[in-house]
């Protein structure tokens, strides 16, 4: 019962030293710091989704408003069916769908231009949970791409996505300023292990 519970003790703001969580900044790391500490956890954070019948135009939005350069695609049974990313949307992609598909650029979906859940490459948490960062930046080095995911089995045994590693934000706590474009993502990790040979 409601009686039961005590108020929780009220702690009062500081004006000038009280952040809104859009103004927080996280933790600087090193490259030895554990993986953990750059993984968005999708325990704490809602996932950034769109629907598979998502427009372009509707998807580009959804990024921008979540301010992420990357979402999961979801069917009308909120399974997960792919990943869409910025440059997905940006880039080439939306012409070779639309020459593939036969359709007008404003006629393309989320569904058209994202990478199938089957083409994606994830990380197990298992192995997260043993890895400091800089097996993230090489693993993102690897494969090529912006993000990585990590996954873990529930106890049915199905796969659940648990966090998200971007290279983006890997860089800014690492304190390594980076060029968001996926063209420039070479360079990014060039800068990366610059700066930490010179840590």
């Amino acid at each position: 019962m409601i009686r039961d519970y005590k108020p929780l003790p009220a702690v009062h703001l500081m004006p000038g030293r009280c952040n809104t969580p859009g103004d927080f900044n996280p933790p600087r790391v090193r490259l030895d710091s554990p993986a953990l500490s750059v993984m968005t956890d999708l325990m704490r954070v809602p996932a950034a989704t769109v629907m598979e019948s998502a427009s372009m135009a509707d998807t580009n939005q959804a990024m921008i408003h979540r301010g992420v350069r990357m979402l999961f695609v979801t069917n009308a049974q909120r399974a997960l069916v792919g990943l869409v990313t910025a440059h997905d949307v940006m880039g080439e992609r939306p012409l070779t769908a639309s020459q593939r598909y036969g359709l007008a650029l404003d006629d393309l979906t989320a569904r058209h231009i994202m990478t199938p859940v089957d083409a994606v490459e994830a990380v197990s948490m298992a192995e997260v949970s043993r890895a400091q960062v800089g097996h993230l930046v090489a693993t993102l080095r690897a494969s090529g791409r912006q993000h990585a995911i990590a996954v873990e089995h529930d106890s049915e045994g199905r796969q659940v996505v648990r966090g998200i590693f971007s290279s983006a934000q890997i860089a800014r706590q690492l304190g390594v300023a980076v060029n968001t474009s996926e063209i420039a993502l070479a360079r990014n990790f060039a800068e990366i292990e610059r700066a930490m040979a010179e840590a």
